[in-house]
């Protein structure tokens, strides 16, 4: 069992464990309403967006899979995360499932970054874990995210209203 991220690269990002160093990158992007406009739909206050960085980096430890920090491969600086969860959201087609996520800082969308990470998560998951398929949530009307979902291998198989927002289902099987 994994109980940290093993460091993957891609051609311009390095996926890598969560420092404390990212503190002020995390916070400034969680508080920007573009990026949260369909995730929870509000900025973050910094507490809250601390004790999730916190949260997301405890994953591994208890799950043996988690997030990453998405660090531009030059700078090493974040500029978005995700990976694999379990939040136990209360959904219960995700139940049991490793749950794919990613957000980016905007000044970052657009260029094909979420699709190239979350491709090397997945085939990270695909080597390492024991998953039929893997699952994710979206909102819908977030274009961009069904989009990267889509040329990921994800294929809509529901929706739930049990958040407080109602989210697409999406799944993946093992191997894409």
């Amino acid at each position: 069992m994994f109980t940290a991220p093993p460091i993957i690269e891609t051609d311009r990002l390095r996926l890598r464990e969560h420092r404390l160093s990212d503190k002020a990158d995390h916070i400034a992007m969680w508080a920007d309403e573009r990026v949260t406009r369909f995730i929870g739909g509000q900025p973050r206050a910094p507490d809250v967006s601390w004790g999730k960085f916190l949260s997301a980096a405890g994953l591994w430890p208890v799950m043996g899979f988690g997030y990453w920090v998405f660090a531009d491969k030059v700078s090493d600086r974040l500029i978005g995360m995700g990976g694999l969860s379990y939040f136990g959201r209360g959904i219960p087609e995700l139940e049991g499932q490793p749950e794919a996520g990613w957000a980016f800082d905007a000044d970052h969308w657009g260029g094909g970054l979420a699709t190239e990470a979350m491709a090397a998560v997945l085939a990270w998951a695909d080597t390492n874990l024991d998953a039929a398929d893997i699952r994710c949530i979206i909102e819908p009307g977030h274009g961009a995210s069904e989009r990267v979902a889509a040329k990921l291998g994800f294929g809509l198989t529901g929706s739930s209203d049990v958040l407080p927002e109602v989210v697409n289902l999406y799944a993946r099987p093992r191997g894409g």
